[in-house]
């Protein structure tokens, strides 16, 4: 979310997913919709069929990159080079747009400057994208009626990740593709309800609705409401929690819903910091690898079982209704956490008849969600910002004027991967995910697990002949942090150098190989980068 915000003012989806279908170019770069978000991978075929061009960047010849009208192929860690260098075309062919760049960016003077050496030689050289795939991808964006911009972990799961999502925001204030109708920047989240958890709070440097904990106007507005005294210190992001575990800075940690064990890079870095702790307790719906190391495991309860909200990637806030009372001993995530408060002390701060009334706390605090309410919610919910009772929600971002007024262009230079292939480890592992499961708790459904029961890693013909490696071998990947054992598929969906592997499945825990670099401003893991030795069995 910082690259948009520090571009645009705010670090949501721009657009919403109603629009897509009606899109004239779609630019999806470090995505792979029709897999990883399928909705919206229909939504874009919709528009495909109704004569939609497409680009699509990608090392992985996917879905999506095989239905492209130019697919960029571009080395993995290259995406600043490659924005700057289409941003370059652009300037060069006279298809920016002045008049939204003289009327609604700062910055520009500088940023033009800054591109001139990004040439297509340059940038081809560097991305491996031959220079003719560039002009006709810089030409299909740029002039175009209308243009989107899509992208999800392929862009931010680097050491770079803000910078990129900058280039991108660059992209679109060039051209004027942002602030209109079926015209913007779009990232797409990596899980149901991010957006929803982001707006609520649950980052170390602001409280609900992005308000920063340093300002002392929001922090006493905070104070009065909740009448506590606050910390004007930013947290930990989750980096600094495990070094601090392990150096006995932090001696305790809350984890609800959340599987780190298998989910952060460098697994056996964080295993060592969660045995660290004096005092762990979890909060899931299934025994996950995590919760085996708790000391206190408190039984949640599942969508099915509770009332409350999810905001999705548009900014959508949905209510979702109990159907069937929490089974067993677990409770809703509510309930464990007002228990909780209460016996620390919290008394009647945390009494709350129902969800409804934290809704309405929501609202009098958080100005994107001031208008909204359960009873106003109703079937299709309401895209925030709802700054009034009365207003019907906002369907795209940044009419008139962006959220930090004017646009910023930023110069950005490259910053190549914190880790390469070597000649020990001489493969690059990427990680994604699969259309058939969801991050790392679908395997608990036996009907998912009998469909795709087991790791397929995808190894290119030419490097499997090297290595002697048949379609559906078991293999040994190690990597400077850790070893595995999985099958492998055998497929020019990855280019020769390149291992992909998805992070699903505890019997082959992808991130024990990953590296624990980390974006500089979000750290935010770098999985999309790290070298590998692959191993016959």
């Amino acid at each position: 979310m910082a690259g948009l915000a520090t571009s645009f003012g705010s670090g949501a989806m721009t657009n919403s997913i109603e629009e897509i279908s009606d899109s004239k170019v779609l630019f999806v770069i470090g995505s792979n919709p029709t897999e990883a978000h399928p909705i919206i991978g229909a939504k874009m075929k919709q528009a495909l069929s109704k004569g939609a061009k497409l680009v699509v960047v990608d090392p992985r010849k996917t879905k999506m990159a095989e239905l492209a009208d130019v697919w960029l192929r571009v080395r993995p860690g290259t995406d600043v080079l490659l924005a700057n260098g289409l941003a370059h075309i652009i300037l060069k062919n006279g298809w920016e747009d002045q008049e939204f760049i003289d009327n609604r960016t700062e910055g520009f003077e500088e940023f033009r400057r800054h591109l001139e050496k990004f040439t297509p030689k340059v940038v081809s050289n560097v991305t491996g994208i031959p220079e003719e795939q560039l002009l006709e991808a810089a030409r299909i964006y740029a002039t175009a009626e209308g243009a989107q911009i899509f992208y999800t972990l392929g862009i931010t799961e680097h050491v770079n990740g803000t910078d990129n999502v900058m280039c991108l925001a660059n992209l679109a204030m060039l051209t004027g593709n942002v602030g209109k109708e079926n015209s913007g920047v779009n990232p797409l989240r990596g899980q149901n309800n991010v957006q929803g958890a982001c707006d609520m709070g649950a980052l170390p440097n602001v409280y609900p609705g992005y308000q920063n904990v340093k300002d002392p106007a929001i922090k006493a507005k905070f104070e009065i409401a909740w009448q506590v005294t606050l910390d004007d210190k930013p947290g930990f992001m989750i980096p600094d929690m495990f070094k601090a575990a392990i150096d006995k800075s932090i001696r305790g940690m809350y984890i609800l819903g959340e599987d780190p064990v298998l989910t952060d890079a460098d697994a056996n870095h964080i295993r060592a910091g969660l045995e660290a702790f004096d005092f762990l307790v979890v909060q899931e719906l299934f025994l996950s690898e995590t919760a085996k190391l708790a000391d206190v495991i408190l039984p949640g309860a599942s969508f099915a079982e509770k009332t409350g909200t999810f905001t999705n990637t548009e900014r959508r806030v949905q209510m979702v209704n109990q159907a069937i009372q929490p089974i067993g001993n677990s409770k809703t995530d509510e309930e464990i956490i007002c228990e909780l408060a209460k016996r620390m002390g919290a008394g009647d701060l945390f009494e709350y008849k129902n969800s409804a009334e934290i809704m309405s706390e929501i609202a009098s605090l958080t100005p994107q969600y001031a208008g909204i309410t359960h009873a106003r919610l109703g079937n299709k919910g309401l895209l925030w910002p709802v700054p009034s009772a009365d207003h019907p929600g906002t369907k795209f971002l940044h009419q008139g004027k962006f959220t930090r007024g004017k646009g910023c262009f930023q110069s950005i230079e490259h910053t190549p991967p914190a880790e390469m292939p070597n000649e020990a480890f001489p493969l690059l592992l990427s990680t994604g995910r699969k259309l058939e499961h969801y991050n790392v708790m679908s395997q608990n459904s036996a009907a998912l697990d009998s469909y795709s029961p087991e790791e397929l890693a995808e190894l290119n013909p030419l490097d499997a002949e090297k290595l002697h490696i048949s379609d559906g071998e078991r293999v040994k990947v190690s990597s400077r942090r850790g070893v595995l054992e999985t099958k492998v598929k055998v497929t020019d969906r990855v280019p020769p150098g390149i291992f992909f592997m998805t992070l699903h499945y505890k019997e082959s825990p992808t991130n024990v190989l990953t590296n624990g670099a980390y974006d500089k401003v979000t750290k935010t893991y770098e999985y999309k980068v790290c070298g590998v030795k692959v191993e016959k069995i």
